[in-house]
């Protein structure tokens, strides 16, 4: 929290002065309010003298630490909260550390996008120029962003062989946007999402350009009366001759009577 300092000069201006003197900082570095401002009385008489409150500001670092700090003091956690602030782009990523960061990601990282999203309020209260929050821990966002791509794969191959639209669970959009990335190259499926916030889902469906056409074929099959086990076109193999030994023992005599 921010510790407030009460000034009394002859003027508000001069209460200003010193306030900046003796918090070591500039005019765009603090937050002030007037109590009371100067009166200069009858002819000069019982006069009263300015007051003010000033504070400095809180920079987006130190609100984003106090705010966590109180929140996982509260919740009963130790956690390390490592902040980089990368003002240029106006993003700040936060990395948490600590033994039971299982108990903040949550069942599909629901906990995890809840303190985010509660943190970019925090961040950019009363603020002109938005900062962005990301915030991870234990590699959560990498492990999740692979389970939702190959997710992706496996329902446009389902929905290639169904031909029937497949709805997926409801997503954060930062999960949404990945599902759409994954499958916008596949010319046999479309996405898009439906429903509204927070139970806005993806739906994947058969493209309409390949609505019409028969399903995939599965080519891993041999076909009947074309293909055996010795990899012929259309051999076919000769029926069997019950005789086919008898046959063969006659002729062998034969030629040797003959010799």
């Amino acid at each position: 929290m921010s510790n407030w300092l009460e000034i009394s000069a002859k003027t508000v201006d001069e209460a200003l002065t010193e306030a900046l003197i003796k918090l070591e900082t500039t005019s765009d570095q603090i937050e002030y309010e007037v109590i009371e401002k100067e009166s200069s009385g009858l002819l000069g008489l019982f006069s009263k003298p300015a007051k003010i409150r000033v504070c400095k500001k809180e920079s987006v670092e130190d609100k984003v630490r106090n705010f966590l700090a109180d929140l996982f003091e509260k919740m009963e956690i130790e956690v390390e909260v490592v902040l980089d602030y990368k003002e240029e782009d106006g993003v700040i990523d936060i990395e948490l550390k600590g033994n039971e960061m299982g108990l903040l990601i949550g069942k599909r990282g629901q906990t995890l996008d809840s303190i985010q999203f509660l943190t970019s309020l925090v961040a950019n209260n009363n603020r002109e120029d938005y900062v962005k929050i990301k915030m991870d821990t234990e590699n959560y966002r990498e492990r999740r962003r692979q389970t939702i791509e190959n997710l992706a794969k496996n329902i446009a191959n389902k929905v290639k062989k169904t031909r029937k639209p497949a709805y997926l669970e409801p997503m954060n959009p930062y999960e949404r946007r990945i599902i759409h990335a994954v499958l916008q190259n596949d010319k046999y499926v479309e996405t898009y999402s439906e429903g509204e916030e927070p139970f806005r889902k993806v739906v994947v469906n058969i493209s309409k350009e390949y609505a019409d056409m028969p399903p995939r074929r599965n080519y891993n099959y041999r076909r009947r009366n074309n293909y055996n086990s010795h990899g012929g076109g259309n051999y076919r193999r000769k029926p069997y001759n019950k005789n086919y030994r008898r046959e063969n023992k006659d002729n062998f005599e034969a030629n040797k009577e003959s010799e």
